[in-house]
């Protein structure tokens, strides 16, 4: 009987199998360096010019504290009132309001960062400036989501956060309450 690596080199010799190291060198980055800001994809920058979440809001989101576009979206399965509509649909014209802005100069700072860089102009006091401001712009632009989660959650009941996570899959739906502890009560 063949040992297993005389089977190994066997194969790889017909072209059976890749070398192991062949995909190590790759970089998961490969194309993106033709980006015009690199760290960031076209569909990056489009989901921060229309304000969306773009995941800032899964601590709310994944705790019990349903989002104002996706109440919207599910406000017939919701059962939501013409008050709760209404309501709902002004934070989150006030959340787009705030976080566009915010996503337009995140895009100007990560453009700046990346001029810094590619221009060869890059200093440590350059890079600690730049990365903090853009830290500051995510931070709010963060707060500014979250918030909406927050005062969304104020205006629906225990019942229709509870359907809100079955309906988005957060919850099992045999699980009376769903999984938030913070649900019940409301």
């Amino acid at each position: 009987m063949r040992s297993f690596p005389a089977l190994i080199a066997a194969l790889a010799w017909l072209g059976l199998i890749m070398p192991l190291q062949a995909d190590d060198t790759r970089s998961a980055y490969a194309g993106e360096h033709e980006r015009n800001i690199k760290a960031l994809s076209q569909e990056d920058v489009a989901a921060l010019r229309n304000g969306d979440g773009m995941g800032l809001a899964k601590a709310a989101e994944l705790n019990g504290y349903p989002g104002p576009r996706h109440v919207l979206a599910l406000a017939g399965e919701l059962k939501l009132t013409e008050s709760q509509i209404a309501r709902v649909t002004t934070i989150r014209d006030r959340m787009s309001a705030a976080a566009r802005p915010l996503g337009d100069e995140l895009i100007e700072r990560e453009r700046g960062l990346d001029r810094l860089f590619a221009e060869r102009e890059i200093t440590p006091e350059r890079l600690r400036a730049a990365t903090g401001a853009i830290g500051d712009i995510q931070g709010r632009l963060r707060a500014v989501h979250l918030a909406a989660h927050l005062d969304t959650r104020s205006l629906l009941s225990s019942e229709q956060i509870t359907e809100y996570d079955k309906l988005r899959g957060y919850a099992d739906a045999g699980t009376p309450g769903g999984h938030h502890p913070a649900t019940h009560g409301h």
